[in-house]
């Protein structure tokens, strides 16, 4: 499948704005990156300075399809995501394949705000780029990651029992999954049929409109009628003769 080519991208959903960072996200980035409930988990050291934050805003945060988490409501970037296609993923991909990571910060923990920039940038990696598969990964004991993986419908692929750390001088055990371009578009088909029948359900009956049962029951009255008309004309021969 041909990939189709990278451009720069500002993308929205309903509570979030998905652009590129600029220099002057330094302290919203600082702010939340400084926190050791932040990077640790995703495998990487919290950041020490702001002016570290700024070199990391010139260096690695301005990597083609990477992304600031921008909250529509106030303006401020409070998370990261992006799209390592090829040579550039963890995992030297296939050039038609590639890799998603994430960050928030931890006020913002527990909205469903990473699951919709997930949603989003998936969207962006198959209908835009056209790639034919997503990877993405979670440390042992990083359940919030695992669960924003499984919302979004990656699927487990396998297990690396030993994850070199440099940042963090450690090593670990990471879990990696998938998500098949195929797997998407069946997602997407099944999710509109549902919508479909639930608005076919949920939609107001015209007022000359009825169910099988009430029909059943009106025809019923109607016989029943019938019948009693027609004993009250015989009763009223009768009387006549």
């Amino acid at each position: 499948m041909e990939q189709k080519e990278t451009q720069v991208q500002i993308m929205e959903t309903k509570r979030l704005i998905l652009r590129p960072w600029r220099e002057e996200d330094a302290e919203a980035l600082f702010r939340y990156a400084k926190d050791s409930q932040v990077g640790p988990p995703a495998g990487w050291a919290p950041h020490k300075t702001i002016e570290e934050s700024r070199e990391i805003l010139k260096g690695i945060l301005s990597e083609p399809e990477t992304y600031a988490i921008v909250l529509k409501e106030s303006g401020e970037a409070v998370g990261s995501i992006g799209l390592m296609i090829g040579e550039r993923s963890h995992g030297s991909l296939p050039p038609d394949e590639g890799e998603i990571g994430y960050w928030i910060g931890v006020p913002f923990w527990g909205q469903g705000l990473v699951p919709e920039a997930v949603n989003r940038l998936i969207r962006h990696a198959f209908e835009d780029l056209g790639l034919s598969c997503l990877w993405c990964g979670f440390f042992d004991g990083n359940e919030k990651s695992r669960r924003v993986q499984e919302k979004c419908g990656f699927l487990y692929h396998h297990t690396i029992p030993v994850v070199e750390l440099p940042q963090l001088g450690e090593t670990r055990t990471e879990h990696i999954s998938y998500l098949p371009r195929e797997a998407y578009f069946a997602m997407n088909e099944d999710a509109s049929r549902q919508t479909e029948e639930a608005d076919s359900s949920s939609a107001p009956s015209s007022p000359y409109t009825m169910s099988r049962k009430q029909a059943h029951a009106a025809a019923d009255r109607l016989f029943n009628l019938f019948f009693l008309v027609l004993g009250i004309i015989l009763l009223l021969r009768l009387l006549g003769s």
